[in-house]
């Protein structure tokens, strides 16, 4: 065969004509056009048009108030990426989705859709510390589809978990804060656009969810709704409101297997999240209240209804107990008395909406195998645990030590499946780890990002065994740079907790296993700041734990000086029963725990290899 007078065999010419046809397809992908993305035209990367279809979204929430804008997600674990769908049902210029460390519109990592009037963009931008936006070198959002639909625009993209990019947020287990923004006017160039100048907001999610499929529920399942009574939704942007729910007379044992929200419709971008508490068994009685969880109007009695059966928040799918336990509802040793607590989150303020909003319970008469229990971790309740005020970062460690364990757990141990991480509202992270032979062993669970704001049970994606003689360490994350006095432990909401409610089976007698520095050692802590600071030896006796921290004059010695104390002082601690006692033994003065080994974190596919150049140019629509 002759070509251009030279002499080329067959297998040469195929691979000419494959290296052009690649090459068309290259230049295609790279330079497709189409009008701005306020065109009513469709819009859609080549070869991907039934993408959105195809690809499965099991993951839903909104994201503005008006509920305009929609998310929804997919996890490969196996590749490390996030597929995520935007849907906006009135498109003007542009679109935002973002993420930051606590949903502040500096220092984000975006994903941004723009136009200029004449083509649109898709992009990977960044924002600085005062909000202007610019473009990623190297641009991991990778876009799979953007179009019209009779619904309004979506907008389908994903991104792997961590880029080893320093611009980029890493995705991982525990609360992702959003930022979004829409724009309403086309921009010549990104670099014009500037975050705090735009309509914005941030919503939480738990982007990564476990990847086991959910059991199926047995034949003779019940349901129960504990539902809020017709409430008009107060005209202010944050409501906790308060309703005791009462289960029937003498209803038997049950086994709840599975719960989930019940939504008024209209009100999902309202409803932020939901909790259902059981009140203490030894209450008889428990006052007919429906209000404001804040008002002084509140009978000081529901404040023992805090042991948690069900929590949901926005974006949360079912919740289900394994196939061979749940949680015991009614019989003998339970309340009939249920508190639901709903948080709605009105920034528009909008009056005269009503809401019926509450959790759906699915439960059975068939008892399974074992009952399911929830055991508390982490700080016992004390103003003995404070953190110094002006503090961008302070820990503090709660010990559910081994002789508790060895003490209170069964030969085989148990299995932790789910757990609820809680702070007030300085926590900035949680972390519970399992401590074996002095080893850390496995995360229960971790939160980087945590938010008293987003309160929700997780399910973990691997089951945790823990054996008599393990160590559960807890700990807790503050930041106070915004407070002036130091804040003590307790139940207010400007004192601090750190608690991870663990879910596990089979249950136990350990309902609480938690720690506190030892009181006489926090003394003598005091006398040694109260005499280099030129006061009072002590004033032990005389004044409560809370006012001697308040006295003292707070200065990085005084902080680092406490840091130090509750790292290596002897903790007290509450091995409590059920019944709230003690189990038998000393548990005062107890040496903490010693760590000499603590896990490494995993690996990204990014990371020990050579990263592929990234496009380092936006997206052309």
């Amino acid at each position: 065969m002759r070509i251009l007078s030279k002499d080329l065999r067959l297998q040469d010419v195929t691979l000419m004509y494959l290296t052009v046809l690649a090459t068309l397809v290259v230049i295609l992908v790279a330079s497709y056009k189409v009008d701005p993305v306020s065109s009513s035209k469709e819009i859609s990367t080549p070869g991907s048009t039934s993408a959105s279809t195809s690809l499965l979204l099991p993951y839903h929430m909104p994201l503005d108030p008006h509920g305009h804008l929609q998310l929804s997600w997919n996890i490969s674990y196996a590749l490390q990426e996030l597929y995520l769908e935007l849907r906006c049902s009135e498109m003007k210029h542009g679109l935002v989705l973002g993420m930051s460390d606590r949903g502040e519109l500096t220092n984000a990592d975006l994903a941004v859709l723009w136009d200029d009037g004449h083509q649109s963009f898709f992009g990977d931008a960044w924002s600085d510390n005062e909000g202007h936006v610019s473009l990623d070198s190297q641009q991991d959002y990778q876009l799979i589809e953007a179009r019209q639909t009779p619904e309004g625009f979506s907008l389908l993209f994903k991104r792997p978990f961590s880029t080893c990019d320093p611009q980029d947020y890493i995705i991982e287990e525990g609360t992702v804060h959003l930022i979004y923004g829409i724009l309403d006017q086309p921009i010549n160039s990104l670099q014009q656009l500037n975050l705090s100048l735009i309509e914005t907001g941030v919503q939480r999610a738990l982007l990564l969810r476990p990847d086991t499929p959910s059991p199926s529920l047995p034949p003779d399942v019940l349901t129960l709704e504990v539902l809020a009574p017709d409430v008009t939704i107060p005209t202010q942007e944050t409501t906790y409101w308060c309703h005791i729910y009462q289960l029937p007379p003498k209803m038997p044992k049950n086994h709840i297997v599975m719960y989930e929200s019940v939504v008024t419709p209209g009100n999902e971008a309202i409803v932020h999240h939901m909790e259902v508490f059981e009140c203490s068994p030894e209450m008889s009685t428990v006052p007919q209240y429906s209000g404001s969880c804040d008002s002084k109007m509140k009978p000081a009695s529901l404040n023992y209804c805090r042991h948690v059966l069900a929590a949901w928040a926005m974006g949360a799918e079912p919740f289900y107990y394994p196939p061979d336990a749940g949680l015991p509802l009614g019989g003998p040793g339970s309340s009939r008395f249920l508190r639901l607590e709903v948080h709605y989150h009105n920034p528009l303020i909008i009056s005269g909406r009503k809401d019926k909003s509450g959790i759906r319970l699915y439960y059975t008469p068939s008892l399974r195998r074992y009952d399911a229990g929830i055991m508390e971790l982490g700080l016992v309740y004390t103003p003995l645990m404070a953190i110094p005020p002006r503090e961008k970062t302070f820990q503090l460690t709660g010990y559910c030590t081994s002789k508790c364990t060895h003490t209170a757990l069964p030969p085989g141990g148990i299995n932790i499946f789910a757990s609820q991480l809680h702070t007030h509202l300085a926590g900035r992270g949680v972390r519970t780890v399992l401590v074996r032979g002095g080893r850390e062993v496995e995360v229960v669970q971790e939160d980087k990002h945590f938010s008293t704001h987003y309160q929700i049970i997780r399910m973990l994606r691997k089951m945790v065994t823990v054996l008599p003689g393990d160590i559960l360490l807890t700990k807790c994350t503050y930041n106070t740079e915004d407070r002036s006095q130091p804040t003590v432990g307790g139940f207010g909401i400007m004192e601090e907790m750190c608690v991870n409610y663990v879910h596990y089976y089979p249950r136990t007698q350990l309902e609480l296993c938690k720690s506190n520095v030892d009181p006489g050692y926090l003394q003598k802590y005091f006398s040694l700041i109260n005499r280099f600071q030129g006061g009072d030896a002590c004033s032990c006796g005389q004044n409560s734990v809370t006012e001697q921290f308040s006295s003292l004059s707070w200065d990085s010695f005084s902080g680092e000086v406490l840091d130090s104390l509750y790292s290596s002082a002897p903790i007290s601690m509450a091995c409590n029963q059920s019944s709230a006692r003690l189990f038998p033994g000393d548990w005062e003065k107890q040496e903490i725990p010693v760590v000499a080994s603590e896990l490494q974190r995993p690996r990204y596919l990014c990371e020990g290899a050579k990263v592929p150049s990234q496009s380092s140019q936006p997206t052309v629509l």
